[in-house]
């Protein structure tokens, strides 16, 4: 077996299975090791972007500033052999900002025509840092490149080079300056992490590692042809009808047909969210060296997947509840059935 080929036939032996199954293992247990030489604790977000990574979707890091989450995403960059951009989202920005604009050039022939020069949005991964701190018209010009890799100008289309992902920051909606994302756009996320803040023991490791001279120089060990390869090899992974089944009753009852979804929702999930925590199962399953998604999986990826496609009512706001909560409600629901 190759380091880029571990589904090496169409129909694989049991022998190909395990052998494709420990060199995703191993991969990503290498990809760790590199980020944890800068990140500490953060496991479990760590884990979200990884799986939201080899999913082919795009993450959105929620928390305080300070928390590390441009951090995260710039020491991913740099452990990987991807091309990375960064824009810093503000109320001034505009859409050509992003994805580029015509610009009237001079030509070899002395005469004067338009060109298109390319924005920040050509890259393999794209850090939208305080994404919630630009207007909607800007945050909808990302749409197009999120939902089908290609960005329109004018009458031409250019794709965007694969992989292609946008690791987005945002403060929470409470702090000053910032504009709530469309829902539109939200749905296009496949995960939503929210970054805690660390512990007394994180804290001093923080410390200890960064009020130094000697920084930490980043090795580049995944290549983007393994991540390619790694999410072909999960949509070839089976996957049990019951878990289907689990993940398709969640995301319906989400429309009103559980109790808490009923009480406390204006709004339930998409058709999206049933893709994304079938495929964030599998991809689960294979990083803890299963070939097979349970429905474990789906109840672990749940809050993710969904607490930023759920729309609250005003029962749920006078009551102070939050959608976490109405999605761990659902999940218990779901369960005694």
């Amino acid at each position: 077996m190759t380091a880029m080929t571990p589904l090496v036939t169409k129909d694989p032996t049991a022998q190909d299975i395990d052998q494709g199954v420990a060199w995703i293992t191993e991969r990503l247990d290498a990809l760790k090791l590199e980020l944890g030489r800068v990140m500490v604790g953060q496991e479990d977000v760590i884990e979200g972007v990884l799986l939201g990574l080899l999913g082919g979707g795009h993450i959105l890091l929620e928390g305080v500033p300070g928390l590390g989450k441009t951090l995260l995403v710039r020491t991913l960059a740099s452990a990987l052999s991807l091309e990375f951009s960064r824009v810093q989202f503000t109320p001034d920005l505009m859409p050509s900002d992003i994805v580029g604009a015509q610009v009237l050039m001079d030509d070899k022939q002395g005469g004067r025509a338009f060109t298109f020069q390319k924005g920040p949005v050509f890259t393999n991964i794209l850090l939208a840092d305080e994404i919630n701190r630009a207007t909607p018209k800007v945050q909808s010009a990302l749409l197009e490149a999120m939902q089908e890799r290609s960005v329109t100008v004018g009458r031409q289309t250019w794709q965007l080079t694969a992989p292609f992902f946008v690791m987005a920051t945002q403060n929470p909606l409470e702090m000053e300056g910032t504009y709530p994302l469309p829902e539109a756009q939200l749905d296009r996320f496949m995960f939503k992490l929210l970054v805690p803040f660390p512990t007394e023991a994180q804290l001093r490791e923080i410390v200890s590692r960064t009020i130094k001279a000697e920084q930490v120089t980043l090795h580049a060990v995944m290549k983007a042809e393994e991540i390619l390869e790694i999410h072909r090899f999960a949509l070839e992974c089976p996957v049990s009808p019951d878990v289907i089944d689990y993940a398709v009753r969640l995301v319906s009852g989400s429309h009103g047909t559980l109790g808490p979804a009923k009480q406390y929702l204006r709004g339930g999930a998409s058709p999206r969210a049933v893709q994304a925590l079938v495929l964030g199962s599998k991809l689960r399953a294979l990083t803890q060296g299963r070939y097979n998604a349970s429905v474990d999986d789906v109840r672990a990826l749940a809050l993710p997947v969904l607490r930023h496609r759920l729309l609250l009512n005003f029962d749920a706001e006078a009551d102070g509840v939050r959608t976490d909560h109405v999605i761990a409600q659902m999940l218990k629901e779901l369960d005694k059935k």
